[in-house]
């Protein structure tokens, strides 16, 4: 395969503090959406996420539940494996920073770096975020907090090693100028680099002795390897990186997409690049920025009562509406906010309305008019449809545009427009008035062209939505490989003549009562 068809994307390695909320699946959903499109497109998709086992506040977490940290981050993997099968997350693999693979690379990456003169031991004193795992200088809190997540930080002083970041400022400034686009959205590279490379950048603290839950130095044990050093290496060490087998290192390397979420892009927007120079390896080809999943009254806390997980969603709507709610709520890189009346809203008029009315409307048609039999292409053209598959084809191509650029959110908008144009389609052509007429070849057209546009809509919408896809082929009756593929969307098959479409399809998506459903959501979050 040649290295144009090969796609690595990454997730965030997770922090396993405690179980896993909509946000940390939104992101995972993500990138599964990107990583299906992509094979769908013939590409050889390799998906890696996993967890970020070491560090101060995990140690803490884990004393204060009375376990080991290996006890601890054993229970949050089980955890975490078995909500990405609840969510049918097709991932290739699933690294955890306490494994052997990993420790063992780390070790000799700190190892290179102090032959290569990028490290020297020095001491620390700042204000250092527990929950960040970072230091901070005085000018960079704000009103005397955690720049990041507004937590309370206190002052600390160690001796550490230190990564000599002024040795490669050049070099990094020099490669944001010839990629602009390394970082998307644009705004949030202009942040990283106007707030926090321009400025000049300070060398970097990558170790600790205040506490030993993390990859120990080899030549100075009492130091542990800092949680940015050790967790951000994980996309290499997971292919294989410096090990007896590099064969999908060599494949997969550079990664082709990397999604972070905002709070955690200064690390891979300086650091990481930096880590990879110094290692003389190639930079990944894009950073994707998201914000986060926000509730009315701010970030999601089990002590503000505003907590709504995955799996209660999914159990009682359904994985699809789960998925899609997700991908639908952050838009442009910018945080969204999970109301239950928004999370209703959407599955009402979207889901059911939209899609499943168009689904609905279309079987039920072709049983009354044609006893269920999908009419043969049209051998010729109205206005109405030539302007139709205009449209459509068109909006493939700005779906295509928006999924090759991992806009997610933005392809779904446009597949949701082929929808409502359908729908349109159908009360302009009016085929019930057709059938008492008794003009048949022109009903036939507008059933063969409702089919065409569903069958379109189902591939397009397949790498977010498998469950419903799978259902609505079903219905159709429509199970030929060749007609499910990306590249027969700009076709209009003559093959779907004679297929024989189900009896009685059964509803995609089932109205919500809006209040019970409302009532319910807040239980739930308060639990």
């Amino acid at each position: 395969m040649s290295e144009s068809k090969k796609f690595y994307i990454t997730t965030p390695i997770y922090y396993p503090s405690g179980r896993f909320h909509i946000g940390t699946a939104y992101t995972t959903t993500l990138a599964n959406t990107i990583k299906k499109y992509r094979q769908a497109r013939g590409y050889d998709s390799y998906l890696l996420t996993g967890l970020d086992e070491h560090g101060q506040k995990i140690q803490e977490v884990a004393i204060s539940k009375g376990k080991t940290p290996q006890e601890h981050v054993d229970e949050i993997a089980e955890m975490a494996q078995e909500l990405w099968k609840t969510m049918k997350i097709e991932n290739d693999d699933f690294i955890r920073t306490t494994e052997e693979r990993h420790t063992k690379v780390v070790e000799k990456i700190f190892t290179k770096f102090m032959e290569n003169g990028d490290i020297y031991k020095g001491e620390y004193e700042g204000w250092y975020c527990t929950p960040c795992e970072t230091y901070f200088t005085p000018t960079q809190l704000v009103d005397g907090k955690c720049p990041d997540c507004g937590r309370e930080v206190k002052k600390m002083k160690e001796e550490a090693y230190f990564f000599n970041m002024k040795k490669y400022e050049k070099r990094l400034i020099e490669f944001y100028e010839k990629n602009p686009d390394f970082i998307d959205p644009i705004f949030r590279k202009n942040e990283i680099f106007n707030n926090f490379i321009k400025p000049g950048l300070e060398d970097l603290c990558v170790t600790r002795t205040s506490f030993d839950w993390g990859i120990k130095v080899k030549s100075d044990e009492k130091h542990v390897i800092y949680v940015w050093l050790d967790a951000l290496t994980n996309y290499i060490t997971a292919l294989g990186y410096m090990s007896d087998d590099k064969t999908r290192f060599n494949k997969y390397w550079p990664a082709d997409l990397q999604i972070v979420g905002k709070d955690i892009i200064r690390f891979h927007g300086i650091y990481w690049p930096i880590f990879l120079m110094a290692l003389d390896l190639p930079l990944p080809k894009k950073l994707l920025v998201h914000g986060w999943v926000m509730m009315k009254d701010g970030k999601m806390s089990k002590s503000k009562g505003n907590v709504i997980y995955p799996e209660t969603l999914i159990e009682r709507y359904g994985l699809d509406a789960t998925k899609y709610f997700l991908l639908k709520e952050l838009v442009g890189g910018q945080d969204g906010v999970f109301t239950p009346e928004g999370f209703v809203e959407r599955f009402n008029s979207e889901l059911c309305n939209d899609l499943g009315n168009l689904v609905n409307r279309t079987i039920g048609m072709i049983n009354k008019y044609f006893d269920g039999i999908i009419p043969s292409k049209p051998k010729k053209l109205t206005n109405l449809d030539n302007e139709l598959e205009a449209f459509i084809n068109k909006k493939i191509e700005v779906v295509e545009k928006e999924m090759d650029d991992s806009h997610v959110v933005n392809a779904l908008d446009e597949i949701w427009k082929i929808i409502s144009r359908a729908n349109k389609y159908i009360d302009e052509t009016m085929p019930w008035v057709l059938y008492k007429e008794k003009k048949t070849e022109e009903l036939e057209d507008i059933m063969y062209h409702l089919v065409e546009v569903l069958r379109k809509v189902t591939i397009m919408m397949r790498p977010a939505m498998e469950e419903t896809s799978d259902n609505i082929f079903k219905q159709l009756s429509i199970s030929d490989f060749e007609l499910k593929t990306w590249e027969s969307i700009k076709e209009y098959p003559e093959i779907l003549k004679n297929l024989k479409i189900i009896e009685k399809g059964e509803p995609i998506f089932v109205r919500l009562d809006v209040n019970e459903e409302i009532e319910f959501l807040k239980r739930e979050m308060k639990k």
